[in-house]
């Protein structure tokens, strides 16, 4: 057994299969590969990497399992998963993952083939684990997945507290020790025992304070933007296959960057925090549902419009379209006099913060500083936007690098 001294939960005991699968090659890369991504732009000590959110996620779960009365084979699998949670994640975490799915067709949690072919089979078939099993399991399948992959997941109770933890902010504190203590399973779903509405309610909150303020942070995005844009192009024009980027780690995404002329003006940006500035910021209300529903060409197709419009060039328009706000955690379900009901149900917060949630979406559209005037005005046209509420004027600082360096193709 071996004991690790964490930042959040204090000490953690490693046994088992989760010992042996602790020194593995996919393992161990997940401490290069920050938690938050590009979040350190905004908040410097989020540093934080997927490594120390797995054995988190790995110390939550043998709580619960221990809680559920859950022991044997059955609780060496979901350790195992929980543990190997997340070794699907590409560089930076979730910032490109839509752009390898593009040419994958796989999330990061679509781990089959890796635990198949990967050393980390060798250890769980060592201990009589299918690693096919394991696999589900880790994308939420079956009664035992939920407590990987689900609304009451042991996942999400590690990264909030963990995320507030290093970036600072007071926003992500819930109370986890309660909330695995008082798991239970009722007809195959996991739910929250008696006299937990508030516990569940404590997740619902913590998230939509933690969505603004650290992981939609505009600042978050347009970096994450510029690094989802030089990763396609390093895709597309240098023929780095993307099953091939899927397995870096965040520091050898940027040497690829820099060392690439389709997209070292990308990495250059990115080096010196030298980062577009918005140049609409739009709410939902004054979007079109049609640009919301947008595919990725479309998007690309519209990216070249309000250049043209504006008299910039193309790689100088980058539009941000997140997906329709959704509340996951909403259809927790409680134990309520005996009865089980959904938290959207019983809770009146519910719709109050679906409501919050609706009114933080924001549409961007960012350009290099100096451009953002002109192409705030273009894209509001191209985009059929409210002109008055969209735009923003966004000029700080002197900017030292050329638009020349993002001058990179027709793209």
């Amino acid at each position: 057994m071996a004991t690790i001294k964490d930042s959040v939960h204090d000490h953690i005991e490693i046994e088992g299969v989760a010992a042996a699968l602790l020194d593995t090659p996919a393992v161990q890369r997940l401490r290069r590969i920050r938690q938050l991504g590009t979040v350190s732009y905004v908040y410097p000590s989020a540093n934080h990497t997927r490594f120390e959110h797995s054995l988190g996620v790995y110390h939550l779960a043998c709580q619960a399992l221990d809680g559920l009365g859950i022991h044997g084979q059955q609780a060496e699998r979901v350790r195992a998963a929980a543990l190997l949670h997340d070794v699907g994640h590409s560089p930076f975490s979730h910032n490109v993952e839509a752009v390898i799915h593009r040419h994958t067709g796989q999330y990061h949690d679509d781990v089959a083939d890796l635990l198949e072919e990967n050393p980390v089979g060798d250890v769980l078939r060592s201990h009589d684990l299918d690693p096919e099993t394991i696999a589900d399991l880790i994308a939420g399948d079956g009664q035992y997945g939920q407590l990987v992959s689900g609304e009451l997941d042991v996942d999400r109770m590690d990264y909030l507290v963990r995320d507030a933890h290093h970036t600072g902010v007071p926003y992500g504190t819930i109370d986890h020790g309660r909330l695995v203590r008082e798991l239970t399973f009722e007809n195959g779903q996991l739910v929250l025992q008696e006299g937990n509405v508030q516990a569940a309610e404590s997740l619902l909150i913590a998230r939509a304070l933690m969505n603004p303020t650290v992981y939609s942070h505009h600042v978050a995005r347009i970096s994450k933007s510029l690094l989802r844009r030089g990763t396609e192009r390093l895709i597309d024009e240098e023929s780095i296959p993307a099953a091939t980027v899927r397995r870096m780690d965040d520091s050898d995404l940027l040497v690829a960057l820099r060392t690439h002329e389709a997209t070292e003006g990308y990495a250059n940006a990115l080096d010196e925090r030298d980062l577009f500035k918005r140049a609409v910021w739009a709410e939902l209300r004054d979007v079109p549902d049609k640009i919301i529903d947008a595919d990725h060409e479309t998007v690309r197709g519209l990216e070249d419009e309000i250049a043209a419009k504006a008299d910039v060039r193309p790689a100088h328009v980058i539009i941000d379209v997140p997906g329709r706000p959704t509340m996951t955690e909403s259809t927790t379900r409680v134990v309520v006099g005996s009865e089980v009901r959904r938290l959207d149900e019983q809770s009146p917060l519910v719709e109050a913060l679906r409501a919050a949630q609706q009114s933080q979406w924001r549409l961007g559209v960012y350009a290099p500083n100096g451009r953002t005037e002109q192409v705030g005005h273009a894209a509001a046209s191209v985009l059929g936007l409210d002109i008055e509420g969209a735009l923003v004027s966004e000029v700080r600082g002197t900017h030292y690098a050329t638009l020349d360096e993002f001058d990179c193709g027709p793209n």
